[in-house]
């Protein structure tokens, strides 16, 4: 794990590595600061910690929560669009190569995007279920794995809502984006031995 943690130091990221959830959860929070506007990509992790409940009822930041309940899509949108430009992104990662590269997919493309540009930082919550020999092996698992069960998830959300599930391989993971190194310590990424998220 050491020979990972230094690989990504050296592709200019700032990572950490925890045994537990627990202690992911504590370390997480202490980048979240008095003030700060804070974004949201899509993360099962971030929720499985209890990150995103903190998030929600932490009431001195600006969190653009583009899940709140009774919000319009357009709200929605904006939400996401405010998260591109936020002092910290809050999300997962679907795959972390073993030579420090990370892939990611997306539906709407706000954490793709965030990825490349926008936010001043971004704290990254990663399973090391996550971690992959390469690239190529980064996006089978996107399209085998983590598009797979969150299809599945989103349609039982969208039917518990009386909503039509509309999800699949066309519209779940349409976008892409593999990031090999960033500015340092833009993107901080907490990785946790344990498996979690898709």
């Amino acid at each position: 794990m050491q020979k990972l943690i230094d690989t990504l130091k050296s592709c200019g990221y700032d990572p950490h590595f925890v045994q537990t959830k627990e202690e992911a959860f504590a370390l997480a929070k202490t980048f979240i600061k008095e003030g700060m506007s804070v974004g949201l990509g899509g993360s099962v992790t971030v929720g499985e910690i209890g990150l995103l409940d903190y998030l929600i009822n932490k009431k001195d930041i600006t969190l653009h929560n583009q899940y709140e309940a009774g919000i319009t899509m357009a709200e929605n949108s904006e939400r996401r669009r405010q998260g591109l430009v936020s002092d910290i992104f809050v999300t997962g990662i679907n795959a972390l190569t073993r030579d420090g590269k990370i892939v990611n997919a997306d539906g709407s493309g706000n954490r793709v995007a965030a990825f490349c540009y926008g936010p001043k930082k971004i704290l990254a919550i990663v399973g090391v279920n996550k971690i992959v020999e390469d690239v190529e092996s980064g996006f089978k698992r996107v399209m085998e794995v983590a598009a797979v069960k969150n299809i599945d998830r989103m349609n039982n959300k969208a039917i518990e809502m009386g909503k039509e599930p509309r999800h699949n391989l066309d519209n779940i993971a349409n976008k892409f984006t593999w990031v090999k190194a960033d500015e340092k310590d833009r993107i901080t990424i907490i990785l946790i031995n344990e498996e979690l998220g898709y």
